[in-house]
């Protein structure tokens, strides 16, 4: 006798189930370790030495003590259209953006380069969150997984999201505001900005 597929309902009620069975689970993160403890951890085993070397790089990691741990350096528009490059320098005055918006001619496809750098620990679960506000309502909002990185002083990391593309329409054209957040699994600010976009006609407009 073949099995019978569940119904909608019967599906939902499985959900429901598993759900409460998740949040009677008691689980505890393990505690975080220090690059260091990471290093020294297991340091005979050769398979497991070579692994750290490929996530954590091979030289020693020589930040400097007063940097954070995570920076967040630029965020581009990649926009094979535009006439020129699109990007925003995080590490200067962030006050400046809401004075100097940035423009996308409407109905272009487009993605949002987050360049930065990881220092002296691991961080997981980097997320970049934005915001966007029409005349001060809230229009969209969208989180995007950037993933988890170990500590490169010297080397710049580079996240893509999607592409998107520009409102279009006559009705879509105008200024809009946008809250950007780059954060982790821990909910720690990495770095929050605000910024000015402005859909136009045409590039030229």
């Amino acid at each position: 006798m073949a099995e019978q597929e569940p119904t909608p309902e019967q599906l939902a009620a499985i959900a429901v189930v598993n759900e409460d069975a998740e949040g009677q689970v008691n689980y505890k993160p393990p505690a975080q370790k220090s690059l260091q403890e990471i290093q020294e951890l297991d340091k005979d085993d050769e398979s497991l030495r070579k692994y750290k070397e490929a996530l954590l790089g091979k030289t020693a990691v020589a930040a400097d003590p007063t940097c954070p741990n995570v920076q967040v350096l630029r965020m581009t528009l990649v926009c094979d259209s535009a006439p020129q490059q699109l990007a925003l320098d995080l590490t200067g005055d962030l006050e400046n953006f809401k004075k100097n918006p940035m423009m996308l001619k409407e109905g272009v496809e487009y993605r949002i380069k987050i360049t930065f750098k990881v220092n002296k620990e691991i961080v997981s679960g980097l997320k970049y969150c934005q915001q966007t506000f029409r005349k001060g309502v809230k229009v969209d909002k969208s989180d995007y997984m950037v993933g988890s990185y170990g500590p490169r002083p010297n080397e710049e990391y580079e996240f893509l999201t999607t592409v998107e593309e520009s409102p279009k329409g006559m009705f879509a054209r105008g200024t809009y505001t946008i809250k950007s957040k780059f954060t982790d699994d821990d909910k720690h600010d990495h770095l929050s900005w605000e910024w000015n976009l402005t859909i136009k006609k045409d590039w030229k407009d």
